[in-house]
């Protein structure tokens, strides 16, 4: 099958040219992977792309060009917590982008603005620019209502707001990009969209990156099997319930044989260090914080098994986890909680312990390091599924088949 760049390339004369913006708001780029995926692949196409993103740790540069796309990247003078900190953060992000795509649009120009959310609120600069004729598109990474209610267990004001913010998103965006069926039923159904103008892009691993590599046996601190996880350190992420669970394994099922590597950053990540020490686990779990792709993949490739602590919600179970199709990838066998979209992706690859029960998912843990077959098996699954449907060079013809919607319209 041809590479990315050579399916994109196969439609780049028909489309060259046309000039697009990216704003995303809560990661910086090329950090995030779908949209440097995406911003990539048009490239190849013929496309001009710009991306408007905030700084982060290592990527501090205000604007700087990486394969041929443009970056410009905007400052977060603070990192919200509560529903008034995030409409703080987001109302500043939001001026930001504003800001430097005035910038864009009176140099490089754009004919269509690419909005990403979290928030749902970029649709206020898509809306401005409509009044111009740009084309806005709306690349849905995350149910924003479910997000809030997931984060702080109420449906209130804030809550509401986020219901109207995102039909508006929906209502004001020419073309939408779901990232898997669930979120497409949501387009549809809450969002007023007719089917045609809905995109399933899913967020498919790139392989190029994704290596299978020699294992590093030092990163199981001496003992003889490792479980990973690679992925924000937040409060929806269930990383307390995957502590509960290695407390169980080690002082229940007393197994000291297994070490856990969770890798990533995030507003939790002191707190989840704390509690490893309180549940007298920290000496069995390795953080390592935010790190760059090698040390993960390390982490990665040397895991016996990895695992996915999303809680059973609303959020997690209509929302495609990328960290699954990423274990799947490596060939790694995966336990997580039984979740709609999470068996959608991993299928075979994956055992699936009771909703949001630590104890179960430690015993399918343990059980799963002591069948070495059933693990060979299920990893080869999982890559081979990865290979053969869900790497990102099967989603490149649905991208631009969503772009050539928009230009046709």
């Amino acid at each position: 099958m041809a590479n990315v760049e050579e399916q994109a390339a196969e439609v780049g004369v028909a489309l060259a040219r046309r000039r697009v913006l990216i704003i995303v708001e809560n990661l910086p780029l090329p950090f995030d992977r779908r949209v440097w995926q995406e911003a990539r692949t048009l490239v190849a196409a013929g496309y001009q792309v710009s991306i408007i993103c905030p700084k982060g740790k290592g990527y501090e540069k205000s604007f700087e060009e990486l394969d041929g796309v443009a970056i410009y990247r905007h400052s977060m003078p603070f990192e919200a917590s509560g529903a008034l900190g995030y409409l703080a953060e987001y109302s500043w992000a939001l001026l930001a982008e504003f800001m430097l795509s005035l910038k864009i649009c009176f140099t490089r120009g754009f004919d269509v603005i690419h909005g990403c959310n979290p928030p749902d609120m970029i649709f206020l600069i898509g809306a401005f620019y409509k009044l111009f004729g740009k084309k806005f598109l709306f690349d849905h990474h995350d149910i924003n209502p479910e997000l809030y209610e997931a984060k702080f267990q109420r449906r209130d004001f804030f809550y509401r707001l986020m219901l109207a913010l995102e039909r508006w998103t929906f209502r004001t965006a020419d073309v939408c990009v779901a990232t898997n069926e669930s979120y497409k039923k949501i387009a549809i159904e809450r969002g007023g969209r007719s089917p045609g103008k809905v995109f399933v892009v899913r967020s498919g691993p790139d392989l190029r990156r994704l290596k299978v590599l020699p294992p590093q046996p030092a990163l199981k601190q001496g003992r003889k099997y490792l479980v990973g996880y690679v992925g924000v350190m937040g409060r929806q992420e269930g990383i307390d319930g995957l502590l509960a669970a290695v407390r169980h394994i080690v002082h229940t099922m007393h197994r000291t044989d297994i070490h856990f590597g969770l890798v990533g950053g995030g507003t939790e990540l002191e707190a989840m260090r704390k509690l490893a020490q309180e549940l007298n686990v920290a000496d069995f779990v390795t953080f390592t914080g935010r790190v760059p792709d090698a040390e993960l993949l390390a982490m990665l490739n040397t895991a016996d098994v990895c695992v996915n602590p999303d809680v059973a919600n609303e959020m997690n179970d209509k929302s495609t986890m990328n960290k699954i199709m990423e274990y799947m990838a490596l060939g790694k066998p995966i336990v997580q909680y039984d979740l709609t979209e999470g068996r959608v992706s991993a299928q075979e690859a994956s055992l699936y312990a009771r909703r949001n029960d630590p104890v179960d998912m430690a015993e399918k843990i343990v059980a799963l390091l002591d069948d070495e077959p059933r693990r060979k098996a299920m990893g080869e699954s999982g890559r081979e599924r990865v290979k053969s449907k869900l790497a990102w060079e099967h989603e490149v013809p649905r991208l631009l088949a969503a772009y050539e919607t928009l230009f046709v319209d």
